[in-house]
């Protein structure tokens, strides 16, 4: 058995790689199409928690107590979106930068 060179010992380990804005044409296109469904996700989100707060209402005040747990869950449900959407950039990001410091 021969022994493995240095060098490819290092490459196994360090590939030297990391992420690098302005690498692709099209950046700033991607950028804006992810931004904008981002934003439709928060405008549809805020339609969702409106029928919902409807819904609950409506449920409450004519004894549907189906219609009132459905408000609820709903409205639990946007409200996480709602904060899921809004952290996206930023749980990616930590994890990003959680992602590189492992060596």
């Amino acid at each position: 058995m021969s022994p493995i060179p240095d060098r490819f010992l290092q490459l196994a380990y360090d590939p030297g790689i990391s992420p690098k804005g302005g690498g692709l044409p099209g950046l700033s296109v991607l950028k804006n199409v992810v931004n904008s469904i981002n934003l439709f996700g928060i405008i549809a989100v805020v339609g969702a928690l409106a029928v919902s707060l409807a819904v609950w209402a409506w449920g409450h005040h004519t004894g549907g107590h189906q219609a009132e747990a459905n408000g609820k869950k709903g409205a639990t449900v946007a409200a996480g979106a709602a904060i899921g959407l809004g952290a996206a950039n930023g749980i990616v990001a930590f994890f990003s930068n959680l992602g590189s410091q492992v060596h």
